[in-house]
């Protein structure tokens, strides 16, 4: 591995191991998604200025009005895919963004796609998966409200941007027994997780914790 996915100083495996501590004081327990952390490198997802801040816990910009979520809500929302939809073989992404969550899901379960209305933003995640050696990634310019429902029905949704209100068409590509994984609301956000119930169009929906995530649009940019 090249020194600059290693890392040096505040990029360095000892730096990713005390986000791995505190992930851990906050409560995160899947050990696939804590060896998959400490292993991805966090700094590669941000501009060098920025580098040095990559385990910190805290969002950080990534241009466009975008951000990159902190450790701990990529940590919870991985694990809340994981331990509540069973077996995932492929997962949709409503926000590519910097690629980073893409980039730790893809590790972990089979086929990822995933949609981003930024095409700069998909195009430089598109280049670091290429570096990372991800090859099990599906990118789509496109609203992603409408999801990707060529590709569906999916075991697992999740979106790294807040809608006022769930979008009806990512609920509609649930596939029976998945989970969609979203933050929502306005001020005022809350993590949310909908279970589609087996053999019928009913959800069940759980309200997770607080959160701050950038708002959901609609339309796409170039």
């Amino acid at each position: 591995m090249s020194l600059h996915l290693q890392g040096v100083g505040m990029t360095s495996m000892r730096t990713r191991e005390r986000m791995i501590q505190r992930l851990r004081e906050q409560g995160i327990t899947n050990m696939q998604v804590l060896d998959v952390m400490i292993n991805t490198p966090r700094h590669l997802f941000l501009d060098e200025a920025l580098a040095h801040r990559a385990y910190e816990d805290t969002a950080l910009p990534i241009g466009h009005g975008q951000t990159l979520s902190q450790p701990y809500i990529v940590a919870r929302m991985t694990e809340l895919l994981l331990g509540t939809a069973g077996k995932l073989d492929k997962v949709l992404e409503v926000g590519t963004g910097s690629g980073y969550q893409t980039s730790i899901l893809a590790q972990l379960i089979p086929q990822i796609y995933s949609v981003e209305r930024i095409k700069p933003l998909q195009d430089r995640a598109k280049e670091r998966f290429r570096e990372l050696s991800l090859r099990n990634i599906s990118l789509k310019h496109a609203d992603g409200g409408f999801g990707w429902p060529e590709m569906g029905p999916y075991k697992g949704i999740i979106s790294t941007a807040a809608p006022q209100a769930v979008p009806q068409e990512l609920l509609k590509q649930l596939a029976p027994g998945g989970v969609l994984v979203i933050p929502l609301g306005g001020r005022e956000q809350h993590l949310h997780i909908f279970i589609r119930e087996e053999e019928k169009e009913n959800y069940i929906t759980r309200v997770i914790e607080p959160v701050k995530f950038v708002p959901f649009l609609s339309g796409t940019a170039r």
